[in-house]
């Protein structure tokens, strides 16, 4: 799965409502995804923006954390997920996206 095929996929995920009252970037090895959970409908883009929360991952590995194939923690624990900002609402998407 590419890039645009995932974004798309969390666009399906998060919904129309994400009731994150946030931003979220979550900045890949092939490029962003964001999420902007302060608005109704929720926006899920490429465009790198600032954001409350940026978690970096490899779409492989996010691809994985989706599936369930990868535990959020381990990711964490073993430096594949790295969270700047705001961890509660790194674990609130985490809920969402997985």
């Amino acid at each position: 799965m590419d890039l645009q095929e995932f974004t798309e996929e969390i666009r399906r995920r998060i919904g129309a409502d994400s009731g994150l009252n946030a931003t979220v970037k979550l900045a890949t090895d092939q490029g962003v995804i964001y999420i902007d959970g302060r608005q109704t409908p929720t926006i899920v883009s490429n465009d790198d923006a600032e954001a409350d929360s940026t978690i970096k991952v490899s779409l492989s590995d996010l691809q994985k954390l989706g599936t369930g194939e990868l535990n959020p923690m381990t990711a964490f624990m073993f430096g594949k997920l790295k969270v700047q900002g705001d961890m509660g609402l790194a674990m609130k998407i985490g809920q969402k996206l997985g």
